[in-house]
């Protein structure tokens, strides 16, 4: 009698808690069935990428969702298995995950911007190592109205940045920024939007984005950057942009780079003002 009485409570009980799971139970996001996420530099992503995943879908049905948030983000994200694939303004470096693979999809230039009202517009590339440095903190000493150069720099609390490696490359010949006056932010989105409201700001960032901001351009040796500058070389700061994938990509992920590839989707990236391989030939 006593073990069915226990039995009957156990059936009870089981029966009770299913009921709950089902009336309480938290229903899951409705994505789509086709749809595939991404995430990384946020200079790619405001420049070309968001534009390129939107006529993805327009041509094939398949949603891409992205965001920004850095490079270092990207590889993180991906690494995980958060997202799909990344976007980087670097190629690969120490420390990064073995088997991603940097896939190069367009090319962008490393730019310098100010405050739109700032009255420098030229600005010697000896002079930005200088600032890198920690040598140059003044306005004055680049022929500005004086007082201290606000100086924000991309810089992830893991890894480098894709822009602080273009830097550390193609300005300070391979040493390390030690100016005392940078602020260090996380990503290059937040780099660009915090001198579009600083008087006194100077940043590096990409060509790609930058000229989407409300920030001044500078010219660097008296060369300012633009499509044409930046493919004759004239403009000599070019670096690469890339698509990141894991080394067992999804289909749709595989289909996507190889949009971004095709001379369509190389047509499409030029035509956002973005420097496209057809640009070089």
């Amino acid at each position: 009698m006593i073990v069915m009485q226990n039995s009957f409570k156990v059936v009870t009980i089981c029966l009770t808690l299913a009921l709950l799971s089902f009336l309480f139970a938290v229903p899951r996001p409705a994505w789509p069935a086709d749809y595939i996420t991404g995430s990384g530099c946020s200079i790619s992503n405001v420049g070309y990428l968001s534009a390129l995943a939107e006529e993805f879908e327009r041509r094939t049905g398949t949603r891409v969702f992205v965001r920004g948030g850095g490079s270092v983000v990207g590889i993180q994200d991906l690494k995980s298995g958060n997202v799909d694939f990344a976007a980087s303004c670097r190629g690969r470096i120490a420390g990064d995950p073995r088997g991603l693979q940097f896939i190069q999809v367009a090319w962008d230039a490393l730019v310098f911007i100010v405050y739109p009202t700032n009255p420098v517009s030229d600005i010697s590339l000896d002079a930005v190592r200088s600032v890198y440095l920690g040598r140059i903190t003044d306005w004055r000493e680049l022929g500005g109205r004086g007082g201290p150069i606000k100086l924000f720099l991309s810089r992830p609390r893991k890894g480098l940045s894709g822009v602080e490696t273009s830097i550390r490359k193609l300005v300070l010949n391979g040493k390390r920024i030690s100016s005392p006056n940078a602020r260090l932010v996380p990503s290059s989105g937040i780099v660009e939007q915090l001198v579009e409201r600083t008087p006194d700001g100077f940043a590096a960032t990409g060509f790609t984005s930058a000229r989407k901001r409300k920030v001044k351009i500078l010219k660097v040796n008296g060369v300012y950057p633009t499509i044409k500058t930046i493919v004759d070389g004239t403009y000599g700061l070019r670096r690469p942009l890339f698509l990141l994938v894991p080394p067992q990509p999804k289909p749709e992920v595989m289909k996507f780079v190889s949009f971004a590839l095709s001379e369509d989707g190389q047509r499409f990236i030029s035509s956002l003002g973005v420097v496209s391989f057809l640009d070089l030939q």
